[in-house]
């Protein structure tokens, strides 16, 4: 290692375990202001950990990428990609649902000059307080369209998307170099796995065995889908160390 790269080391390591050290000891703290103030007892330490999974893993994940220098067209092209993943993910987990038909029939509703709520569901703004991680939740629906926050799927989702960004911008570079890097793409698409496990398994009672594990699928499937992104053949010697 060359003095110059052994400069760039050092700035680069310190402030990423200390950012996840102050990350930890907040998480730590949230949860214990949680159990004290809630009457709240805790059957499995497990589902308090899990949220903490998919936000640590993702924020160090994001934190140790870094970004290869590409030119504007390229960066805009891999930012519709990663929108448009991130859509499909929140899609597939429940985040975010339209209902066609009730879409579709507003029109005949307006018309009448009445609000119903489609199927009997709340509609408007919505909020409800949970363990940190799982909560603060809130939310909007209007019959035809739902909208929740959920932290850790969020935070988790984001991470995916932009780790799903940085190797579309390594792809695109080594197809324009003659490189055949096509094959990191399946970094891609591995990852929707994580969306339609929760999306099966936690929304749609397809199994009631895949509903009681839903959350500890998705959580194994979310680090797997983030280490595939991380580590990712044109990903080597990009991440920070």
């Amino acid at each position: 290692m060359s003095t110059r790269d052994a400069v760039s080391f050092a700035p680069l390591r310190i402030p990423l375990v200390r950012w996840l050290l102050v990350l930890l000891w907040v998480e730590s703290l949230a949860v214990a202001a949680y159990l004290v103030v809630t009457p709240v007892h805790v059957d499995d330490v497990r589902y308090v950990v899990y949220p903490f999974v998919w936000i640590n893993v993702g924020v160090a994940a994001v934190l140790w990428t870094t970004l290869p220098e590409t030119n504007r067209q390229l960066r805009l092209v891999a930012g519709v990609v990663a929108v448009a993943y991130f859509f499909l993910l929140a899609a597939l987990s429940g985040l975010v649902s339209v209902d066609f038909g009730a879409l579709l029939g507003s029109g005949a509703h307006a018309a009448g000059g009445h609000t119903h709520a489609a199927g009997g569901h709340p509609t408007g703004w919505q909020f409800s307080l949970a363990a940190p991680g799982w909560g603060p939740r809130f939310g909007y629906s209007s019959g035809a369209l739902s909208v929740a926050f959920i932290p850790y799927r969020v935070v988790g989702y984001l991470a995916l998307s932009y780790l799903v960004y940085a190797a579309v911008l390594d792809t695109a570079r080594a197809a324009l170099s003659g490189t055949l890097g096509l094959v990191s793409c399946v970094g891609c698409t591995f990852p929707i796995v994580t969306g339609l496990s929760a999306g099966l398994a936690g929304g749609t009672g397809v199994a009631s065995a895949l509903q009681t594990l839903s959350v500890d699928l998705s959580t194994v499937v979310f680090v797997a889908a983030v280490a595939v992104l991380v580590f990712r053949p044109n990903a080597r010697g990009k991440t920070k160390q």
